[in-house]
């Protein structure tokens, strides 16, 4: 196969430089409870907002706005990071969880998966591997995410793992989203918001190293030219093995450089651009098996399995090259009118190979149940390799208005979202069968010559030599937010989507049709109903729907359209939530509560052995309470977590005996608590002590409920002091009982976590 190629898409480049000059329509504001005006009463907030402190977070605009008190450990005093949501998260009538930069800094996150363990409710799925998402997929409350990854309010149309050494922070916004996000976003999306230039010098660098062979530095690099002009750099090399697991590894780099134009003015525009370059060993894992005499499958590693076995071989490769282009323009035309438009190319390359572990009750599980464990043998027959290429581009034109019509306030947001995506693959064959390997004793050795060949397009058996398509997306949203007294208010609206996707495949067995395709209208409203007594507390019940349509998994799929599609409709899910919000100890401190029920027809899943994407039937619900804690207690002693019970249920399945079972995926109950204290600050003697524990309870993996993984429970700690004003050392040190856990879960397999790990990190500031 050829090597990656690093190219570029001239027409839609030409259209984002075109659009540098474009104004679009987005004004932030929130709803103070007065009789003026909603934008005239915000800017009349008594806490001033300094010019650092409104550049140094510029996912979204106007932030004096948006802030109602200074900003600290409380998370509902941040914002979304997205430009058509306006509000702070106190007075967004959803349940959301914010993971903090401090939060980040603390437990020295490197990837968005570790961000992501903060948040209950969040879990990771194993990629099919036929073409499908081995790197970052990701379940919210028990639905497909992985077509649900943003960054500042913009889709992410990329395959790979991604690493966190540009993010400010990382938010989850539960439930439906289609109104705001367009299609999918069943469970609901999560939202990086990234690091943007700020009006001021700064510069910082990070040395991390720990067992595993870990080495990583980072660095972040802000420098102010003028007043209204800053240029940031982040970077960020890495290399490291998997503690606990054998023959794994990853290097990556990458840079992410930025340019914000008119900072502090009414005219901005801050234009990124970020590299992420990725040498990894794919892991998926170990088999999912059933004792002789029991229903219910489990992990080969419960039944004595040492939990480093990998079934892989020195062919398997993920090699990825990504590229964004991101321009955002910010025209604030009068005080109650803002103009955003956001702007993104994205190019993402992929080279993977990889071996799927497959353990028969005769060849493999029987004979090691019965003593036999030479005997007993994984099949490795995985998938063919492939070489993939995307490309795509996304505008969001917005507007956000604040005004009045006699008593009565309102907050109107309006605009158009363009999207497309276009994605090519490359099959390859093997040039003879991969040896299988031994359950027990696994070897990555292959002992006689293979190398991969070329697909054939003519062949009609086994998988395609080529498969490509595109997808497209015209959305066009609109809703208002209606106060009628101070306190109370409604908000609802809608967003229309025409979706156009393609899928075409050459050669294989799969080859039955040359063109496959669809163009669906999605009509997704949504209503909330807000009660805020004061600035402190927030009370909403709010209602939403989303849409899945047939292609939208279109990058990171094997196959997101079947021929005929056998009258497969579009995956719908609607959201009922009742919730309350409350901010402390004067809004040092923050609580959020909420009740839902969600519930989900026409549910999609991907094959765990063919990677297509088949329409169930099956009809379901997930409901529960979840609850969150963020904020300082006192000054020096902070805390942050979330907890989560669930109970789901299959309502209706054309599959046997499946309906009354769990949801799959789905805990009973999941959280994490985070807590720090910082002993004597500001002297020589400082020390910041902290630690947390994260779990959740055991999972189905599959909707029959005969595999189930058991519960996960990880203690980590830190400890960290400054030397000065500049420099900094910590260690930290994660699953301090080196407990056998799973982290990405599929039908047929899991992952085990990594074993006890720690590091040392050596921090500079200037």
């Amino acid at each position: 196969m050829s090597g990656i190629k690093r190219t570029l898409q001239p027409v839609s480049l030409a259209v984002m430089v075109g659009l540098l000059g474009n104004t679009a329509i987005t004004k932030s504001a929130n709803a103070e409870k007065s009789n003026n005006a909603v934008a005239s009463s915000a800017n009349k907030v008594n806490q001033q907002i300094t010019k650092d402190q409104t550049t140094d977070n510029q996912s979204t605009t106007n932030e004096h706005i948006l802030v109602r008190g200074k900003k600290n450990d409380n998370i509902l005093t941040q914002n979304t990071g997205v430009s058509l949501m306006p509000q702070d998260i106190m007075h967004t009538p959803q349940n959301i969880n914010l993971v903090p930069a401090k939060i980040m800094e603390e437990q020295n996150v490197k990837s968005l998966d570790e961000a992501l363990k903060n948040v209950p409710g969040v879990t990771s799925s194993v990629g099919e591997g036929r073409g499908g998402m081995s790197g970052n997929q990701f379940l919210i409350r028990g639905f497909q995410a992985q077509n649900d990854i943003y960054e500042d309010g913009l889709r992410d149309f990329g395959v790979y793992s991604r690493d966190s050494f540009n993010y400010e922070n990382v938010v989850v916004i539960k439930g439906p989203s289609s109104s705001v996000f367009g299609n999918g976003t069943t469970g609901g999306a999560i939202n990086v918001v990234t690091k943007k230039p700020i009006l001021k010098d700064q510069y910082k660098a990070e040395f991390t190293g720990g067992n595993g062979d870990y080495y990583r530095g980072t660095f972040d690099l802000n420098k102010q030219i003028n007043d209204n002009i800053a240029v940031r750099m982040e970077g960020m090399a890495n290399s490291n093995n998997v503690v606990g697991r054998d023959n794994l590894y990853s290097h990556r780099w990458g840079l992410a450089p930025s340019i914000a134009f008119g900072l502090g003015t009414d005219l901005s525009y801050v234009l990124q651009f970020v590299h992420q370059q990725d040498d990894r060993i794919p892991d998926y894992g170990v088999p999912v098996i059933t004792k002789p005499g029991h229903t219910i499958g489990k992990p080969a590693t419960e039944y004595g399995i040492r939990r480093g076995n990998w079934y892989g071989n020195k062919m398997d490769k993920d090699q990825t090259q990504d590229n964004q282009v991101t321009g955002r323009l910010t025209y604030n035309i009068t005080p109650d009118i803002v103009i955003h438009n956001d702007t993104r190319y994205g190019n993402y390359q992929r080279q993977f190979s990889v071996t799927r572990p497959k353990c028969t009750p005769a060849d493999c599980s029987n004979p090691y149940f019965d003593g036999r464990p030479q005997d007993a043998i994984i099949q490795t027959a995985g998938p063919s390799p492939y070489e993939q290429s995307t490309w795509s581009f996304q505008n969001v034109l917005s507007t956000i208005a604040n005004f009045n019509t006699s008593f009565i306030k309102h907050q109107l947001t309006a605009g158009v979202d363009i999207a497309y995506a276009h994605e090519s693959r490359h099959y390859g064959q093997f040039s003879a069968s991969l040896p299988n390997n031994n359950l027990v004793h696994p070897t990555d050795a292959i002992d006689y010559p293979i190398h991969i060949m070329p697909g054939d397009p003519n062949s009609k058996v086994g998988d395609p030599s080529r498969r490509y398509g595109h997808s497209r997306d015209v959305g066009v949203f609109l809703y208002d937010q209606i106060w009628f007294t101070k306190a109370w208010s409604i908000k609802g609206g809608f967003r229309y989507d025409n979706w156009e996707a393609f899928y075409n495949t050459q050669g294989g067995k799969s080859f039955t049709t040359h063109r496959m395709s669809t163009n669906d209208n999605v009509f997704n409203p949504t209503v909330s109903l807000l009660f805020n007594p004061d600035e402190n507390q927030a009370y909403y019940f709010t209602w939403s729907s989303s849409t899945t349509p047939l292609g939208m998994y279109l990058t990171n799929s094997y196959a997101p359209m079947k021929d005929g599609q056998n009258g497969m409709k579009p995956e719908k899910s609607h959201l009922y939530e009742l919730g309350g919000k409350w901010s402390l100890l004067n809004q040092r401190l923050g609580l959020t509560a909420s009740l839902f029920h969600l519930e989900k027809s026409n549910q999609m899943v991907s094959d765990p052995l063919s990677g297509a994407v088949t329409s169930t039937g099956d009809k379901g619900y997930n409901q529960g309470i979840e609850l969150g804690i963020s904020g300082n207690i006192t000054n020096n002693w902070s805390v942050y977590g979330a907890f989560a019970a669930y109970h789901s249920k299959v309502t209706g399945s054309l599959t046997p005996n499946v309906k009354g079972n769990r949801m799959f995926y789905v805990p009973s109950h999941q959280g994490n608590l985070w807590t720090t204290y910082n002993i004597m600050p500001n002297t020589p003697f400082n020390l910041l002590i902290g630690g947390g524990v994260t779990w959740r309870g055991p999972v189905y993996l599959n909707n029959r409920n005969n595999a189930k993984v058991p519960s996960n429970v990880t203690i980590d700690a830190m400890l960290s002091h400054k030397f000065d004003d500049h420099w900094k050392v910590s260690f930290n040190i994660y699953n301090l009982t080196n407990r056998l856990n799973y982290d990405s879960l599929f039908s047929n397999r899991v992952t085990p976590s990594n074993g006890r790990a720690f590091m040392f990190s050596l921090n500079m500031l200037e």
